[in-house]
């Protein structure tokens, strides 16, 4: 298995998304896109990084960028998330985590002592000649926004 990496072509993935779409790599063949991996929909730092990646839509819009936000949630809970936050950018359900697994972002957690897998909130920025630009891994929420916006002005 090869490790999304900087440099490394992004791995490939197709999956439902929000408002009846399908995120796929084919599909953004030739542009440059932000796959970004959340824990869960509508739990506060899920929403906080949500919120801060809308606000920075037009933005991030104005150098060609797609955003597509990854979490293992299924669609509906990831519809009312999008639909209860206004959130217009794509959010896809990777509910089998075969994605997250290209991207090695599917690893162990722990909390209250307890070990588990889930998804690390991560960010990956793909040039528009499919290769990973920048790969952000254990994304502060709040601080994510203004970070891909800066790294996608050199894009």
């Amino acid at each position: 298995m090869t490790e999304a990496t900087e440099g490394a072509p992004a791995p490939d993935f197709s999956m439902p998304a929000s408002g009846g779409r399908t995120a796929s790599l084919a599909e953004l063949k030739g542009k440059p896109f932000l796959l970004y991996f959340y824990p869960k929909a509508d739990t506060p730092g899920c929403t906080k990084q949500a919120c801060g990646v809308q606000e920075a839509l037009p933005a991030l819009g104005k150098i060609g960028l797609t955003v597509i936000g990854v979490s293992p949630d299924p669609m509906k809970p990831i519809e009312k998330f999008a639909q209860k936050f206004n959130l217009t950018f794509q959010l896809a359900s990777d509910e089998d985590h075969k994605v997250a697994e290209a991207y090695g972002v599917w690893v162990e957690k722990s909390m209250y002592g307890k070990t588990y897998m889930g998804m690390e909130r991560s960010s990956f920025l793909v040039a528009a000649d499919g290769r990973i630009a920048r790969v952000w891994r254990k994304v502060k929420p709040e601080a994510h926004a203004a970070q891909v916006l800066e790294a996608a002005k050199e894009l």
